[in-house]
């Protein structure tokens, strides 16, 4: 079932003066020997004890978690007794590792680990931009292994699923394709940083390992998309694409009509705590 929201006016945001408990960041290693690195968790515990399932923000390409997005959901599981997991793929943020050796398998791989320490049982996923592609790999390997939390939604936001594949090869220059060669990888300008984005063979190689747009995704869950159509980096076809490839679901499609990639702006936020509040209250629905 599709619903398709298209949102063409900006909707005020409320100051949320709630006091925020002090999080300790905890760490899991995850690998072994050489390729051991050291993984930052942010969590907080369920106050309520309605058995909701617990929130889990996955970062986009070179964020981390203590973005906007990532810091106003864990408010949010706050204010409404939820438990929350927040963490740092290796080379971002707090957490240890190279980043120029990070892959989706490698990054998965960090986030099954998590989910499998914080023993969680039922979850909802909240992929941001490359995070969305990362959930959607997660699914598949909970699905396969039939251990690990219960997926009860998903959440993705300016989605990226198979961007490696769909975004970046198709458009590589010469001289781009010549650094990948000669170097190992090419570099192209931020729009959110003064350092460059860098992108490796290894990256791309990988990601025609986890191609997830090849057939029918089934994710057992309700699912709600929110995409700018202002976004450069991820056009809003490829959120459509990503529908055609959800044939089994419940989704909602939320069109923002002036939002772009990072959709942080304060009636963004509030799409997106509103969305993550119906998944909630539909995962309540499926325990009762």
């Amino acid at each position: 079932m599709l619903f398709l929201n298209l949102h063409y006016m900006d909707s005020k945001h409320e100051e949320n003066h709630i006091a925020m408990t002090e999080q300790s960041i905890e760490y899991i290693v995850v690998g072994t020997d050489d390729d051991a690195r050291k993984i930052a968790i942010l969590s907080r515990d369920a106050s309520s004890s309605d058995d909701a399932p617990v929130l889990v923000w996955l970062g986009g390409y070179r964020s981390d978690m203590t973005g906007t997005k990532a810091v106003e959901l864990d408010r949010f599981a706050a204010e409404n007794g939820l438990g929350c997991i927040r963490l740092d793929y290796s080379g971002h943020g707090a957490s240890g590792g190279d980043f120029n050796r990070g892959t989706i398998s490698r990054w998965l791989e960090e986030t099954l680990a998590v989910l499998r320490h914080k023993t969680a049982r039922r979850i909802i996923l909240i992929g941001s931009s490359m995070g969305g592609w990362i959930a959607l790999r997660a699914i598949e390997e909970l699905r396969r292994s039939k251990e690990g939390p219960h997926v009860a939604g998903l959440l993705l936001i300016a989605p990226a699923p198979d961007f490696t594949a769909d975004l970046i090869e198709p458009n590589l220059s010469e001289m781009e394709k010549a650094s990948l060669i000669e170097r190992g990888y090419f570099e192209e300008p931020s729009e959110y940083s003064s350092e460059p984005n860098i992108f490796t063979r290894a990256l791309i190689e990988d990601g025609r390992d986890n191609l997830v747009l090849k057939g029918i995704i089934e994710t057992g869950c309700p699912v709600h998309i929110l995409q700018g159509m202002q976004d450069d980096d991820v056009p809003y076809n490829h959120a459509l694409k990503l529908l055609n490839h959800l044939p089994a679901d419940d989704v909602v499609l939320s069109l923002v009509r002036d939002g772009d990639h990072r959709l942080s702006r304060p009636q963004d936020i509030e799409r997106m705590l509103a969305a993550a509040r119906s998944l909630v209250s539909s995962g309540k629905t499926q325990r009762s």
